[in-house]
């Protein structure tokens, strides 16, 4: 198994540049930070519906997966606490955490949901933000990952061979025309519930292999929602025109996977290898050996989303489920994971690179970037460097913030790094969840260090690495 240079291991920026150069890596890296610079400085997202919405510097907070909210998707004490530590963070925008529209779309049975029930608990924790962070909602179904009881329950939007055999779908997970439809209108009622709640957009999540992300991969849905171009993007079509009629007054965003790969597996030694392409269907965003990036659709993609008054996208790649080391490069993949096939910096720049791609091509559009957790004491460093470039509108926190809240504040602050709360990818924050247990930073959060919840999690640990030895 190869072992790849950790980067806290790389003590200087000079340092960082040497070992990129070494692996043919092309990433900018500044020397210093400046508290006043580019990552400091305010941009102004345009919707169309709601004209010009200024965030006041260029972190954001990502949308992650909550595990830790009530049965009934309100959410608990827990899920306060980490809002609170996004208010607290100095992003000037929080996309905040995936919640469900419907029960049945929910990947696990404590994420929130949204309903007329929930909006207040929601109202809530928009309320505990900063009024000077601009934030939304991110609107989900899983689909294919749904598991609102805990076991699989998929609820598929074409068929895939590999995908199905792992989560056991058969033709009765595939949705139906007529039940999109109604899925439909429940995210549209969902959008005028996330505007009660005093929330500044939301997004219609377009990534991670959940279902509508699965659905622009289409090619092999009969019906009115995949098929050609024009099928595969009619789902997203007619939420956001609905939103734009109904709801015109809350502005709309998509984190969207750029680009996917084939599933992978675990191959030799415990590395990840992608699984034949044979009979697949070829990846939104890729080549047609589905291990190449082909942006062309997603141009396609962006235009459209450009002319239903979509100004704030946020770039993101491939799956947790089945390719993880291109969504979210870790030196450490969760416990029933596989190893990374590549240095994990060669997962961030592809990232970075494919948005720099997306940012030249669509400037009426405000582009965040996702991946750079994994840059770990240099992510700043090389943030500005991107931001300054203009190679990306805004540098997105996804896994760091649930270490290392404060970490924009203390850029903008002009202080040292806190070193030991630096996310170093150790990936407890899946292992937990995937395992049944609450989802937080067990190595680096003191809070997780001493709850219920984490000699479980390092009986799961133990349990996963025995099964494997």
């Amino acid at each position: 198994m190869t072992r790849y240079t950790q980067v806290k291991k790389l003590g200087t920026p000079q340092e960082l540049r040497d070992h990129l150069a070494g692996i043919g890596v092309d990433l900018p890296v500044d020397e210093t930070v400046d508290p006043q610079g580019a990552l400091a400085q305010p941009i102004t997202f345009t919707d169309g519906a709601t004209g010009e919405h200024t965030i006041p510097n260029r972190f954001a907070v990502l949308p992650m997966e909550g595990w830790d909210g009530t049965t009934d998707g309100q959410p608990t004490d827990l899920v306060r606490r980490r809002w609170t530590r996004f208010a607290e963070s100095g992003c000037g925008l929080v996309w905040a955490e995936a919640t469900a529209v419907a029960p049945e779309g929910r990947a696990n049975p404590h994420q929130l949901m949204i309903n007329p029930d929930t909006v207040a608990g929601l109202a809530e924790l928009r309320g505990l933000l900063a009024p000077t962070q601009v934030a939304g909602l991110q609107l989900t179904h899983s689909g294919r990952w749904a598991r609102p009881e805990g076991a699989p329950a998929p609820r598929t939007g074409q068929p895939h061979a590999e995908l199905d055999r792992r989560v056991d779908a058969d033709e009765a997970s595939l949705l139906t025309d007529d039940e999109l439809d109604e899925l439909a209108e429940s995210f549209i009622v969902a959008a005028g519930l996330a505007r009660d709640a005093g929330f500044d957009f939301v997004d219609v999540k377009c990534c991670h292999g959940y279902l509508l992300h699965e659905l622009l991969s289409g090619r092999d849905r009969d019906g009115r929602y995949g098929g050609d171009e024009a099928g595969r993007t009619a789902f997203v079509r007619r939420v956001i025109g609905g939103i734009r009629e109904r709801v015109p007054d809350i502005a709309v965003a998509v984190r969207l996977s750029i680009f996917d790969f084939l599933p992978h597996e675990t191959g030799p030694e415990g590395t990840g290898v992608p699984v034949a392409a044979d009979g697949l269907p070829r990846p939104f965003g890729a080549t047609e050996s589905g291990l190449g990036i082909d942006l062309s659709e997603t141009h396609r993609f962006v235009d459209l989303l450009r002319s239903l008054g979509v100004g704030l996208v946020c770039a993101t790649a491939g799956s947790p489920y089945y390719n993880p080391h291109i969504q979210r490069p870790a030196y450490f993949p969760p416990s029933d994971g596989y190893q990374p096939p590549e240095d994990p910096l060669v997962g961030v720049a592809r990232q970075i690179h494919a948005t720099a791609e997306l940012v030249r091509a669509h400037p009426d559009v405000t582009f965040i970037g996702s991946g750079y957790s994994y840059l770990q004491d240099w992510l700043a460093n090389v943030g500005q460097a991107v931001v300054g470039a203009g190679d990306v509108g805004m540098v997105g926190l996804g896994r760091m913030v649930l270490s290392y809240p404060q970490l924009a504040a203390d850029v903008f602050a002009g202080n040292p790094t806190e070193r030991r709360l630096i996310c170093r990818t150790f990936s407890d924050c899946t292992t937990a969840p995937r395992a049944g247990l609450v989802s937080g930073c067990y190595p680096l959060d003191d809070f997780y260090k001493t709850h219920e919840d984490r000699p479980a999690l390092v009986q799961v640990k133990r349990s996963l690495r025995q099964a494997k030895s």
